[in-house]
């Protein structure tokens, strides 16, 4: 019964406190109207979700969050760097990272966590899905910065949307 209601509880969660954080307020008011819409947009949009979505382990998610969290906040500190440095010493490029994930919401988070992160963005995926097309701004070592994506964000996301 309950799943019928909420068919994706922890979306309905997100939007509901996304609903308050954007209006800047906990009043009754905009509590209930966020508590509609969190409810409602998860119900009317299940039918376009081709697949059941659980986590598998929130520890490894929050985890994951906290690390995303903190390499946003230094990538925002070593692009300032960049940028006020001199441009003749940087080496932007494309390359690609081959996927494990194979889920297709571990997929799309993962490339939204790389374009998150600033010098860095997710331009397309093989058609295969093998593969992740990214454009760094600067790019020192190649065969790192792929170890530092597939340990740092592929890893715990392909923990936590384990193929139900």
């Amino acid at each position: 019964m309950l799943k019928r209601i909420l068919p994706h509880p922890i979306l309905s969660f997100v939007l509901w406190v996304a609903w308050l954080l954007l209006n800047n307020t906990f009043d009754p008011g905009h509590m209930v109207l966020g508590a509609i819409l969190a409810i409602f947009i998860p119900w009317f949009t299940a039918a376009f979700w081709p697949e059941k979505i659980e986590v598998q382990k929130p520890g490894t998610l929050a985890k994951f969050l906290a690390v995303v969290l903190w390499d946003i906040m230094v990538a925002n500190f070593a692009v300032a760097k960049l940028i006020l440095g001199r441009n003749d010493k940087l080496q932007p490029g494309f390359f690609e990272v081959p996927l494990d994930i194979t889920t297709p919401i571990g997929i799309s988070i993962l490339a939204n966590t790389i374009s998150l992160t600033p010098g860095t963005v997710s331009c397309d995926l093989s058609p295969d899905q093998t593969k992740l097309i990214i454009h760094a701004l600067h790019i020192d070592d190649q065969a790192q910065m792929i170890a530092d994506i597939k340990q740092r964000y592929e890893r715990p996301l392909k923990e936590v949307f384990a193929p139900c």
